[in-house]
């Protein structure tokens, strides 16, 4: 009976490496062209993994990731019992939630209005101007917002003809996560549009016709033939978002920030900035970053599973 599963097994495993040298000769070119991208998430992904172990280290540069010495979960609980761990963590969830639910469904507003449009020439004219705002570097965004949100800017100079006062706004705590989503939103609306844009594309033109045969207007076809068409995208694309829920941009809060604004204003990222660079807490900073993976992970893969068990879409 051994020999005779141990044949079986010997024999499952020469087909596969059958097949997988046939496909490897038969899809030569495309796995060349995808070595570049597996070397990089080797080499800047996964190779960087060894690192993570300083997080349960207090790391010496001097005496390196091998020679430091363990502290166990040390760092993790500093962390935990940190004066700022409240205030950092409410601030990352809330600014990562506003983000969600104003920043998420606009390019999905934004894909479904140009569907409705029927005059190409204005339709290529209003995702040129939507697209372009991405291509903006963050450093001559922040620099625009600064300009705007000052007491001599063009908002201030709206809000005065309006009769209100003028106010410097970056230095209003509680502005600072209406300006960070908002313009968030400006930016990435019309490139975030794109991929619902090419869904719309994807849906069976007969449903519409159908729809229409039955008395559906614009609206109702929009609400039963359109969202429905898109829905799988739009979930897989909420998904990936919830994994990286702890993820708020640091480059951003990083130019708009300033210490009368840190109770709004700090975040996960820019506290590992202080701790790992201005500080030199090297471990510290790295524990506090893979705790923030840990719960992006975690959200992932709960969001991925609630996904799979309510309508069967699912990333895996």
């Amino acid at each position: 009976m051994a020999l005779s599963e141990s044949v079986s097994q010997t024999k499952k495993q020469s087909r596969f490496v059958h097949r997988l040298k046939r496909d490897l000769f038969k899809n030569k070119i495309i796995y060349f062209m995808a070595l570049p991208v597996m070397a990089y998430y080797i080499i800047f992904q996964y190779v960087p993994m060894y690192g993570t172990t300083i997080a349960f280290k207090d790391f010496s540069p001097m005496k390196g990731i091998l020679g430091s010495s363990w502290v166990g979960m040390q760092h993790f609980t500093d962390f935990f019992k940190d004066v700022y761990f409240g205030r950092i963590l409410i601030n990352t969830l809330l600014i990562s939630l506003y983000n969600i639910i104003f920043g998420f469904p606009a390019p999905i507003i934004l894909a479904l209005l140009l569907n409705e449009v029927r005059k190409n020439v204005f339709k290529r004219f209003v995702q040129s101007v939507t697209y372009l705002p991405h291509f903006i570097s963050v450093l001559v965004l922040c620099g625009l917002i600064v300009d705007f949100t000052s007491r001599n800017g063009i908002i201030n100079d709206f809000l005065a003809f309006m009769g209100m006062e003028r106010i410097t706004m970056l230095l209003k705590p509680e502005l600072f996560r209406t300006i960070y989503v908002s313009s968030n939103i400006w930016q990435e609306v019309g490139w975030g549009s794109i991929i619902y844009l090419a869904a719309l594309a994807g849906i069976d033109q007969d449903l519409y016709e159908a729809s229409t045969i039955d008395g559906a207007g614009r609206f109702k076809q929009m609400l039963h033939v359109t969202l429905p068409g898109i829905m799988p995208t739009i979930i897989i694309l909420f998904i990936l978002r919830m994994g990286s829920m702890m993820n708020v941009g640091f480059d951003k809060i990083f130019l708009l920030y300033n210490p009368i604004t840190y109770e709004t204003s700090d975040v996960i990222s820019t506290y590992v900035y202080r701790k790992g660079i201005l500080e030199a807490n090297y471990s510290f900073s790295a524990a506090v970053g893979l705790f923030n993976s840990i719960i992006n992970f975690v959200l992932l893969v709960a969001t991925n599973k609630f996904s799979k068990k309510v309508n069967e879409t699912s990333l895996w």
